[in-house]
């Protein structure tokens, strides 16, 4: 749909949000492997990332695995056939020093650049928190690295305060430079 204002042509953007399914493995793993690069290679030492990307976070096998996970569902975002990004939910989980609130948890958003400014990474929230209403939720959380202001800013327009802080453990992210592993912990109520 086009409208013409003043000389000027508004085109209507529609992105469309899908819940991924088992066939959709290779795409999340080519999806999350590049969007990762994009955004996060200066995080990492040497072989940091080829680590976080091939064999810890992004794996083929691990992605299956998630896929067959009753608990965890993955949503792609599309614009005319283009896939500008992912969010990771984990339905059920538990937030340390909440352990009785029924919580579900954004594990991952993640977005090309050529999807910022779109509304797409609010777009995705508002799923999740759709999804946590349905399951009768408490609360969500979602973590974010204390060096993301911008990351940080856009959840707290969301409604989201946060509410702890945490580093990344080592050995595990022993190849991740040291100020880069803060995080912080960001939850909302449901309502």
């Amino acid at each position: 749909m086009q409208l013409y204002i003043s000389h000027r042509f508004f085109t209507e953007i529609m992105i469309i949000i899908n819940k991924a399914s088992f066939t959709d493995k290779l795409l999340i793993t080519e999806l999350a492997r590049n969007i990762y690069q994009e955004h996060y290679l200066h995080l990492w030492h040497a072989g940091g990332a080829q680590w976080y990307m091939e064999e810890y976070a992004y794996a083929e096998d691990k992605i299956e695995k998630e896929l067959e996970d009753n608990n965890i569902e993955y949503f792609l975002a599309v614009e005319d056939g283009v896939y500008l990004g992912y969010m990771k939910i984990v339905l059920t989980s538990t937030l340390t020093g909440y352990e009785t609130i029924d919580a579900l948890e954004v594990e991952r958003i993640y977005l090309h650049k050529k999807g910022k400014g779109k509304g797409l990474g609010k777009r995705l929230m508002q799923v999740a928190l759709q999804k946590a209403r349905e399951l009768k939720k408490d609360i969500i959380f979602l973590k974010a690295m204390d060096t993301s202001t911008d990351a940080i800013e856009f959840y707290k327009k969301l409604g989201y305060t946060i509410c702890s802080r945490i580093e990344l453990p080592l050995p595990d992210f022993s190849l991740m430079k040291k100020e880069y592993r803060g995080m912080v912990i960001l939850k909302r109520n449901v309502l």
